[in-house]
């Protein structure tokens, strides 16, 4: 498996999500979404699997800003450019994601 976990520091959802992967003793590779962001590619491999409004933080404190946005090409690029309104952790396996806390979709990975 090549895991890797997009999450906010302050994310609590984040943390049970790296702690599931470290009690498995399943490596992975941690980004902070906040401070580096996510790729444009990384980001349509992931709304491929889970869904566009799925990836939407609505708990977001800038939500607003997206909520008035009509077309999906332009709230795809407002999460590109403040991705601390999408929702985390987001979990790649491959081609695989998962958007928030699922170790029951984690354990079929294994």
């Amino acid at each position: 498996m090549n895991i890797q976990i997009f999450g906010k520091s302050k994310c609590f959802d984040t943390k049970k999500a790296e702690r599931w992967f470290k009690e498995r003793r399943v490596k992975f590779q941690s980004i902070d979404i906040v401070r580096f962001g996510i790729s444009r590619g990384e980001f349509s491999s992931v709304k491929s699997s889970v869904g566009l409004a799925a990836m939407i933080d609505e708990d977001a404190r800038n939500i607003e800003s997206l909520r008035y946005l009509a077309y999906d090409a332009d709230k795809e690029q407002k999460l590109l450019e403040e991705p601390q309104l999408i929702k985390t952790p987001i979990v790649r396996n491959g081609r695989a994601a998962t958007v928030g806390y699922r170790p029951d979709i984690w354990a079929a990975w294994e």
